[in-house]
């Protein structure tokens, strides 16, 4: 489960997060790419843009679902 404590310092405010369990992998960025993006600095995903749309909270909680290490987080 994700850690709000342990947010990576790229996310944007709002109720979706990634922690720093992230071990980029790809798959919130396959899943709601206009959402998630790639730190390259530091090889992890963070949530850049939070969710807008019904089908952009659907495609986060898939994300969040998906997560091999849960490193994805909702406090909504």
């Amino acid at each position: 489960m994700a850690d709000r404590n342990d947010r990576v310092g790229e996310n944007v405010s709002g109720v979706y997060y990634v922690d720093m369990q992230c071990i980029d992998c790809d798959v919130c960025r396959d899943t709601a790419p206009d959402n998630f993006m790639r730190s390259d600095d530091n090889g992890y995903s963070f949530v850049y843009k939070q969710p807008e749309t019904e089908e952009e909270r659907e495609l986060c909680d898939e994300a969040l679902t998906a997560c091999p290490v849960e490193a994805i987080g909702s406090d909504g």
